[in-house]
């Protein structure tokens, strides 16, 4: 088939029977708008907005149940923009379907202060369920919002037949090549596929361009057969104007109840641009003046004219708002019926959208006496988490296939997926409670950050700290966001010993602690452990990675009394001298150890030394200067700070007169102790940095 032959196939209309001249009119002028913003603003991606409005208004206009009156409404269909680039697509439907944003919002794309930024974000503008932009986050974030209804359907609605629950809705995602092609969407795909998530619908946009044009040159694979290998019900739409098709398609899938469901959509992108459709130059880049005025021309309206939108377009396309309504008042009789039925559920569904966590909960919380032999953090994590596994139903989670290592697995409860996936170790169940993500670190973060993103519930999940880095593009959008899952990074430092450099993490505390609105927390002991989830479950404001122990700690007299709160304040005098210090120690997780016998061996040599345990640097940065200064006087110059990482988070804690104990190169392959001591991070380095310190202040 020749390009003018494909082109004209996949352009050749083929409407529903009850689609009017306004909806096919209110397309048109959605690719108008979207040639306009770009050429406007002078950069942006025109051409997926224009070949996608067909689908995209489709969605909003005759496939989704949504409330543009109410965007948070519960009952709602969740729609992913996975290819956040073309944000305008998303854009264009909220202003068309009334969500609030208007034309000069429209003319306002990606400039200082608007609501239409260059790719969505969450919480900024109505209608928006996720940030995207990042290629592939969407989808994979989507499959973790699949994965939370079921989950809430089984909190609140577990014997409801299939579509009669308040709780049933679909989970809608556009996803373009380049979304195709990332690694996470593959991972993510996968398990989608394991868990038959049938309330999971894909349109993958093959238009087969991306920046450098033609994909042939880079992507080649059978993509429909993928998917079927996953285990997903795929069809295939031919033409983004093939409406009727795309519905019936969309239709099938909906009625697919036992597998997720992947619509290959062949488009062809920046159509009806006459010369640039079909090419790379239609993907990022205004089309330019001529081109621009060419696509009104070729769909009938002034070419002159900026920005057209006409009154009977707008008015009939909002007519989805009253829908909305009406689908919503009969959805509130379902919900009212269900929560009359079921007062206990209905009562934890309010405490989940509240936010709020039951009256005395953290007394479940474990505690330990102090002990020299002590027990590794990540087994305290375990005994927190089987602790308030009865006392806080909405937690949930697991690991990434290291669940006897990181101790995520709550006892007693089944795992989360369909019965046939049940081994002779774990026992699946549709509405089960531990999570299984396998070897796919990127995936889990972006599945939490959807079931988080999804609500009501808060999911955790783990793995070795030094694998933060295969998740690291998920646990920054959940920052960016500000969502709340929780990550178990276990095996926290060359303390892990013998699986040597390449397991052992180094500068991947520093690298976490660099990115803006993540906290991490390592606790030194196992009481800190146990307020470091205490803190963690009542932190709302972004994603909290709690770095874990491999090997034992020994646990603090001190810690019991004083660690709910200094670990929520981030930071805290654990040891302190009768009057002014002479010189002040920090320290983090497994290294709070060697501070604490540090102040011991000083104390023989007449040096006064306070030991300040330090797990959270983001939360003591958050304290009052008051606060701070009662931790860290200032008068106190002599400082030395110590962790098994690399010293580049302490400097502006210790000053140019203070010292770090850390590690600056990769690691070995030997037992922990070896280790410790080969590397100088012992008790005699802190003592011998404590004394260069007081030498510098002096």
């Amino acid at each position: 088939m020749s390009s003018v032959d494909r082109i004209t196939s996949l352009t050749t209309p083929n409407l529903p029977a009850d689609w009017t001249e306004l909806d096919s009119r209110a397309v048109d002028t959605i690719r108008v708008l979207a040639a306009d913003a770009v050429q406007h603003k002078g950069n942006g991606h025109p051409g997926t907005a224009m070949s996608l409005a067909p689908t995209a208004y489709a969605l909003f206009q005759r496939v989704m149940r949504h409330d543009p009156s109410d965007p948070e409404w519960i009952g709602r269909d969740r729609f992913v923009l996975s290819c956040g680039h073309s944000s305008l697509t998303l854009y264009l439907q909220l202003m068309f379907s009334g969500y609030g944003l208007e034309l000069a919002d429209i003319q306002q794309l990606r400039q200082w202060g608007s609501k239409t930024p260059g790719h969505p974000e969450w919480r900024h503008t109505a209608g928006v369920e996720i940030t995207t932009g990042p290629l592939g986050q969407g989808l994979a974030s989507a499959v973790g919002m699949a994965m939370a209804a079921r989950r809430e359907r089984g909190l609140f609605d577990p014997e409801a037949l299939p579509g009669d629950s308040p709780f049933d809705h679909q989970v809608y995602v556009l996803a373009s090549d380049g979304d195709i092609e990332e690694g996470v969407t593959s991972e993510a795909s996968s398990i989608a596929g394991t868990q038959g998530l049938g309330n999971l619908t894909v349109i993958y946009d093959a238009n087969q361009i991306s920046i450098e044009d033609d994909t042939t040159i880079a992507l080649s694979e059978d993509t429909r057969a993928r998917y079927e290998a996953y285990g997903w019900h795929v069809q295939e739409v031919e033409g983004g104007e093939n409406v009727a098709g795309l519905l019936a398609a969309l239709e099938a899938a909906k009625a697919e109840t036992q597998r997720p469901s992947f619509i290959v959509l062949r488009t062809v992108i920046g159509y009806p641009a006459p010369n640039l459709m079909d090419t790379g130059k239609a993907h990022g880049a205004a089309l330019g003046a001529e081109e621009v005025a060419a696509v009104k021309k070729a769909l009938g309206f002034d070419e002159s004219a900026e920005f057209p939108v006409e009154d009977a377009v707008l008015e009939h396309a909002r007519q989805v708002v009253t829908r909305g309504r009406n689908t919503h008042a009969a959805w509130q009789e379902s919900f009212d019926s269900w929560a009359k039925a079921n007062p206990e559920h209905k009562a934890l569904f309010d405490r989940l959208h509240s936010g709020e966590l039951p009256e005395g909960w953290a007394d479940a919380l474990p505690t330990w006496e102090a002990d020299e032999k002590g027990l590794a953090t990540r087994k305290a994590s375990g005994a927190v988490l089987n602790a308030l596994a009865p006392v806080l139903p909405e937690l949930w989670g697991g690991s990434a296939d290291l669940a006897e290592s990181n101790n995520t697995t709550m006892e007693g409860v089944e795992s989360f997926g369909p019965k046939k996936i049940s081994t002779g170790m774990w026992q699946a169940a549709e509405y089960g409670r531990t999570l299984h993500f396998g070897i796919r670190e990127h995936a889990m973060g972006s599945i939490l950050n959807g079931i988080a993103l999804h609500g009501p519930t808060r999911p955790y999940g783990g793995t070795f700290l030094i694998f933060s880095d295969y998740m690291r593009p998920a646990v920054r959008l959940g920052a960016l966001m500000g969502t709340t899952p929780v990550y178990v990074w276990t095996h926290d430092s060359i303390g892990l010993g013998e699986d040597g450099p390449t397991h052992q993490p180094i500068e991947q505390l520093a690298a976490l602690r660099a990115i803006p609105n993540l906290s991490v927390v390592r606790p030194g002991d196992a009481n800190e452990t146990a307020a470091a989830w205490r803190a963690t479950l009542e932190w709302r404001e972004g994603p909290v990675g709690i770095a874990l122990s491999r090997q034992n700690l020994p646990t603090h007299a001190q810690t019991a009394a004083k660690a709910t709160e200094g670990v929520k304040r981030g930071g805290y005098v654990l040891e302190d001298t009768e009057s002014t210090p002479d010189v002040i120690l920090i320290a983090t997780g497994s290294e709070l150890q060697l501070a604490v016998a540090a102040r011991k061996k000083l104390a023989e040599q007449n040096v006064s030394a306070r030991v300040v345990s330090m797990p959270c640097v983001e939360w003591f940065d958050a304290q009052d200067a008051e606060y701070r200064e009662s931790v860290l006087p200032k008068d106190v110059t002599a400082r030395v700070a110590v962790e098994a990482g690399i010293a580049m988070p302490w400097h502006r804690f210790v000053g140019d007169r203070g010292r770090i104990v850390g590690i600056e190169h990769f690691g070995a392959s030997a037992d922990y102790a070896t280790l410790f001591e080969q590397f100088g991070i012992t008790t005699e380095a802190v003592v011998d940095a404590a004394n260069a310190s007081l030498n510098n202040a002096n």
